[in-house]
């Protein structure tokens, strides 16, 4: 796997990349995390399960499946929290609903932002060096994939992580990883046109 802070690269990008103020801090943190969150399966390792076990490292944690449902339940979050009926500045109770942006706009981007960071991660481990490939196709297969171009050195566990071993897999992090997500969004926001100037009402 890349190290855990190399998965948060993929939502800070497309924050970066975004308009200002589109995706907002609390989905942000949300898509940090649905990127993060699949490497929560090492706990397979104390609790004795197989590496190659369904629920064993890279199973079905890093499956697109789980990804669905991080987004499904970022979508019920989001849903929800765009119906409360607090005002968000004075944090008062109003006689209705206040809606900050539309109900299913916010929903769907959500689904969609939490969807994609979280896919983000078995996909960087599929094209890591090492390790066993990802179960993307869990439950309907157990079959591992890796990607048939791997050029990320896989990282090592926290015991061996601040090693020789640990800033190898730092740098070819930041070669193939960080500098070719910053690369993109830079062009990105080259190729966007300039803001239309607003009108002289008189």
């Amino acid at each position: 796997m890349p190290s855990i802070i190399t998965h948060a690269a993929v939502p800070l990008a497309l924050w970066c990349a975004a308009d200002r103020g589109r995706i907002r801090p609390r989905l942000l943190v949300a898509g940090v995390i649905a990127a993060m969150l699949p490497d929560a399966d090492v706990l397979a390792f104390a609790l004795h399960i197989p590496y190659a076990d369904a629920f064993g490292h890279r199973g079905a944690s890093h499956s697109l499946l789980f990804a669905c449902v991080l987004a499904a339940v970022a979508a019920v979050l989001a849903f929800l929290g765009s119906r409360r009926p607090w005002s968000a500045v004075s944090c008062q109770p109003r006689l209705a609903p206040t809606r900050a942006r539309p109900t299913v706009a916010s929903t769907v981007q959500a689904a969609v932002f939490v969807f994609v960071c979280a896919a983000s991660h078995p996909l960087l481990d599929a094209m890591t060096s090492g390790g066993l490939g990802v179960a993307l196709a869990w439950p309907w297969s157990e079959h591992r994939f890796f990607a048939p171009w791997r050029p990320i050195r896989v990282s090592p566990f926290a015991p061996q992580f601040f090693s020789a071993r640990g800033l190898a897999t730092l740098l070819s992090e930041l070669r193939w990883v960080w500098l070719p997500l910053a690369t993109a969004v830079v062009a990105w926001k080259l190729i966007q046109p300039a803001p239309a100037a607003p009108r002289d009402p008189s």
